[in-house]
């Protein structure tokens, strides 16, 4: 099957409904993908990529049928990636020899994927051509690290075509091929999806290398992408769109995300989120459960957000293995311009949020104080993590709030709520609640923290009580051993 895009260029890749995930299982798909390759039959023949892995016989075939594959003069790979390159293999088969268009790192990768040095690699670098005939050239772009050391771009002149690798695709598999055939909600919920999850960490290098290619000055009618649609109408959209999510992007939204053992957790997120709204209802809140919502969803929100908030129950006085992975994630995805603060419940010790708030520091967000709840919060509680959402929204606010949004409430957030030490760019640790009541004391065996502001009520030592007038039968309510386990805390 081919689809004409422009003059001599035809649409020969493969669609795919039925694909799930991509990366591994990293990326889930919501619409599909496809594969696009591009035939060009000028007074020379070029085939610009080919498709995914699993469908290289079909490909092949389909390929066949449309043009004598003796005919084809030449093989431009911009990207080696399997999804991109998976047919080389079988159609070089049939027909050995073709010289293949590619980067210095592309022969680098294709050998990697195929093992075939003997192939007839031609290394293109920027500002290099090929003359196809009737006028026209292929010039070729390096684009090192869009997403692969061994992209480039190519740009077909007199048709003024752009065929941009991944740069300005989506996952996204309609029967039309064109970006003003389908549904512009599906088809740009896709575009930024695509973005937030793959090219994000490259951010910098999108608005270098856009801003390279339009110091060109080439004309260009249309982009021809490598998964999703040819946007034909209006090309220059999604660039500008490119360079607007480059640009440290936030819109006026923050995300929660957290994970739980049994509900306490998520009563937090519920209550925080309740002060953000009530005390600015122009900001978006959106609240997420890493064990059941979709990953890249939730990426994505955090892309969009001026700030997120990150909850975890403590397991073994570590975080919740979903949490920990997801940071990860977010870390590698180098977010900037954002802000952020940890919140969770916790029974004997409180250790992952501090975790948690020592990740996001480390992933580059500027750090808001986290928030701690012992055991199942109460109406008190509740109040204080309400507060607490009124405190995000005040600091995070992009403009002044309207007079109207509630003040901060009086007095002194209940025992039950501890606010965890928050630590600014500088690594220097800012306490809060419980300042000037004494030293905190950490179990050495199990990790328990003993904060003298709260005590340990359930063996009669008050609030405010300081560890060295702590009776010497006092037990770790965590291991149940005695004093001497304990060191000072300085976390």
């Amino acid at each position: 099957m081919n689809i004409p895009v422009k003059n001599n260029i035809s649409w020969v890749g493969k669609r795919d409904w039925e694909v799930e995930h991509f990366h591994g299982k990293e990326y889930k798909m919501q619409r599909g993908t496809s594969y696009n390759s591009y035939l060009i039959r000028e007074e020379k023949t070029v085939l610009i990529d080919t498709v995914d892995l699993r469908f290289r016989s079909d490909f092949v075939r389909n390929l066949a049928e449309e043009i004598d594959l003796k005919k084809i003069d030449a093989i431009v790979i911009n990207h080696a990636e399997e999804d991109h390159a998976g047919a080389l293999a079988e159609l070089l088969a049939l027909i050995p020899g073709t010289p293949i268009y590619c980067t210095a790192n592309g022969v680098d990768s294709i050998n990697g994927h195929h093992h075939h040095p003997e192939w007839n690699f031609n290394v293109v670098k920027t500002g290099d051509s090929l003359d196809i005939g009737n006028g026209k050239k292929l010039i070729f772009i390096e684009t090192p690290m869009l997403h692969w050391p061994d992209s480039m771009m190519t740009y077909m002149t007199e048709d003024a075509v752009l065929f941009s690798n991944d740069a300005f695709g989506q996952h996204y598999c309609d029967e039309h091929l064109f970006n003003d055939e389908v549904d512009q909600n599906e088809l740009f919920d896709q575009c930024q999806r695509y973005f937030s999850n793959i090219l994000t960490p490259f951010a910098r290098l999108v608005t270098a290398k856009i801003t390279e290619i339009l110091g060109f000055g080439l004309p260009v009618s249309m982009i021809a992408t490598s998964h999703g649609v040819v946007w034909r109408d209006n090309p220059v959209q999604i660039v500008e769109l490119y360079l607007k999510w480059a640009a440290d992007y936030q819109e006026d939204r923050i995300t929660l995300f957290y994970d739980a053992m049994s509900s306490n957790t998520r009563m937090m997120a519920d209550a925080i989120a309740e002060g953000i709204r009530e005390t600015d209802p122009r900001v978006a809140v959106k609240v997420y459960n890493v064990s059941t919502h979709d990953k890249n969803e939730i990426i994505t929100s955090c892309f969009r957000s001026k700030g997120i908030l990150v909850g975890s129950s403590t397991m073994n006085n570590v975080m919740m293995p979903k949490i920990a992975g997801m940071l990860e994630e977010i870390t590698g995805l180098k977010f900037r311009n954002k802000r952020a603060s940890a919140f969770g419940s916790y029974g004997w010790t409180g250790g992952a949020v501090d975790r948690v708030a020592t990740r996001l520091q480390d992933a580059g967000f500027d750090m808001t104080i986290a928030l701690k709840a012992k055991w199942r919060p109460d109406l008190s509680a509740l109040e204080a993590c309400r507060e607490h959402g009124r405190k995000i929204a005040r600091e995070w606010a992009l403009s002044p709030l309207p007079d109207s949004t509630p003040k901060p409430a009086d007095g002194i957030l209940p025992a039950a709520i501890v606010a965890a030490a928050a630590v600014n760019r500088d690594g220097v640790a800012m306490a809060e609640a419980g300042e000037g009541t004494g030293q905190k004391m950490i179990c050495t065996v199990c990790q328990w923290v003993y904060d003298p502001a709260d005590g340990e009520p359930n063996q009669g030592v008050e609030p405010g009580t300081a560890w060295e007038d702590v009776p010497d039968d006092f037990l770790c309510p965590g291991c149940a051993l005695g004093k001497s386990v304990f060191d000072p805390f300085e976390g």
